[in-house]
């Protein structure tokens, strides 16, 4: 779960810091009043060293009695300054491990929680350029990103979604377990934006297993895999490499083309492919008469091009593509 603390590191070097602070302010207070001290072992007096020794058996609570204040200045120094160091000392360290169990049982409970209460949630496996470009588009089309989760085994990678607030689960997304984690279950869709094909048809294949209902997305590198993943339970496959491809090839002769795509492709800037139900009033209607530039008819499972002539009259229930806009045009 995504939190805005310091890290642990920082935490633990800040704590010790503290306690090696307050282990030498009490040495060089017993070092400067040593003749006021009285070691029962050797008649020499206090040395710096035997001030370190007295200062950590001291705040550690140990008191052999071998080195004990005899004077009032000393005690006075150990009543009103040695005291509080000691306690400083203590609450130091047995604050850490307490504040160490607090934390994994808060955190535990916050998982619990969040397990019981999420879903149909969107789960991201992988969170490299694919990863967070689908995570932009589903922000960007009004996703709330504690509805997102994303698996990766990349520390880096989970800890920029975190900062992002989105939820993360460190792990390999080909196990079972891990997708448990996740949330796959009960979540909505999933998608399966990993750097190998080989990957990706492991963790449909486990995610298709979990949940039978669950709408997957899937990314491959190579055209002859695509078989694969939707063999494996995938409902969408998007060719990265093709697809890329096509617009490099589109941008060297027909360059505004690919700009008007990529607009199109960016929910929440310039114009931008949406979906909506069929309303009461344009039922019976023609998609092609409408105020919206329509692109296409979702009917059931199938989807039809505005022009086929299965949709010429729109039904209850009919969803419909079209291009709305995303931002007005002086802030583009």
């Amino acid at each position: 779960m995504p939190d805005s603390t310091v890290t642990p590191l920082m935490s633990l070097l800040r704590r010790l810091a503290i306690a090696l602070g307050a282990l030498v302010a009490t040495a060089l207070i017993v070092y400067f009043g040593r003749d006021g001290y009285l070691d029962n072992n050797n008649s020499d007096g206090i040395s710096l060293l035997d001030a370190f020794y007295y200062s950590t058996v001291s705040v550690s609570t140990t008191g052999y009695g071998d080195i004990v204040p005899v004077s009032d200045t000393a005690r006075l120094w150990t009543t009103i300054v040695v005291t509080p160091l000691r306690l400083i000392f203590l609450i130091t360290f047995v604050g850490t491990t307490v504040e160490l169990l607090t934390e994994r049982s808060r955190q535990g409970f916050r998982i619990q929680r969040w397990r019981s209460r999420v879903r149909d949630h969107t789960v991201v496996v992988g969170y490299g350029t694919k990863g967070r470009a689908a995570v932009d588009t589903l922000l960007g089309d009004g996703a709330e990103p504690t509805d997102i989760v994303v698996v990766d085994t990349d520390r880096a990678q989970l800890d920029a979604a975190s900062a992002l607030g989105l939820v993360t689960v460190t792990g390999n997304a080909t196990r079972s377990s891990v997708l448990r984690v996740a949330g796959v279950d009960r979540a909505a869709a999933i998608v399966v934006a990993t750097n190998r094909d080989d990957t990706a048809v492991l963790v449909t294949l486990t995610a298709r297993e979990m949940a039978p209902t669950i709408r997957i997305v899937a990314s491959v590198r190579e055209s002859e895999n695509v078989h694969l993943l939707r063999q494996s339970g995938a409902n969408s496959v998007i060719v990265s490499a093709e697809t890329a491809g096509r617009l490099l090839g589109a941008a060297t002769t027909t360059p505004s083309v690919v700009e008007v795509i990529e607009d199109l492709l960016t929910p929440d800037a310039g114009f931008a492919i949406s979906e909506r139900p069929v309303e009461e009033e344009e039922v019976g209607g023609s998609p092609r008469h409408l105020n919206d530039i329509v692109l296409g008819v979702v009917r059931g499972e199938d989807l039809y091009r505005v022009d086929a002539s299965a949709v010429d009259a729109l039904e209850r229930g009919d969803r419909l593509l079209y291009v709305r806009k995303a931002s007005l045009p002086d802030e583009d």
